[in-house]
């Protein structure tokens, strides 16, 4: 019995830490960063994962090319022991061109152990998507209405026919579309940093 609780504290402590790591920010959520340099690897990150995910599912470059804009986070990382955190910073793309960029951070509690990486990119169909990304208090997904998460299951009804107006989320790991992300808790600030 002993034995056990060490590692699940250690594991506890640890997924805390993480999460207390990842939500500590200045003045509107910029701690991190610092500079251009920041923007260009953020921005390079970005459009790798981009084109990543277009070339695993090309039914996403079809919601890109009517998409208002598209936000894409190439790195989140998500870890965990009962009490858990996700985050990680990504650029919008409006006509091909970085515009603005954002730090997504979420927090969960329950079952949960491990560290898991992922991207996701969000499609923006409507100036009124847009308009949410940019409210002051921050974008909290888990309460849009309008937000269609599109996973491995999903993927295959989309057609230039069934895409609509408000945002579209897709999650991608290097082997493809992931299903079962949980957007609950999750919000998204704007960082004070320009292109």
């Amino acid at each position: 019995m002993f034995n056990i609780i060490k590692p699940l504290t250690c594991a506890a402590l640890a997924s805390i830490t993480f999460f207390a790591g990842s939500c500590a920010s200045g003045p509107n959520g910029t701690k991190g960063i610092e500079s251009k340099t920041d923007a260009r690897k953020i921005d390079s990150q970005s459009r790798v994962a981009l084109d990543q995910l277009y070339k695993s599912n090309p039914k996403a470059l079809q919601l890109a090319k009517k998409a208002k804009g598209v936000l894409v986070f190439p790195s989140i990382t998500k870890a965990g022991f009962v009490f858990g955190g996700a985050g990680g910073d990504g650029a919008l793309y409006q006509r091909g061109k970085a515009t603005g960029f954002y730090r997504t951070l979420s927090a969960s509690w329950g079952l949960q152990a491990g560290i898991q990486k992922y991207s996701y990119a969000l499609f923006l169909m409507d100036d009124q998507a847009l308009q949410a990304l940019n409210h002051s208090g921050g974008w909290d997904l888990g309460s849009n209405p309008n937000l269609v998460v599109v996973d491995k299951g999903g993927s295959g009804t989309l057609s230039t026919t069934t895409i609509h107006k408000g945002t579209y989320m897709i999650a991608f790991d290097q082997t493809g579309l992931m299903a079962g992300i949980d957007i609950q808790g999750t919000k998204i600030t704007r960082l004070n940093i320009h292109p």
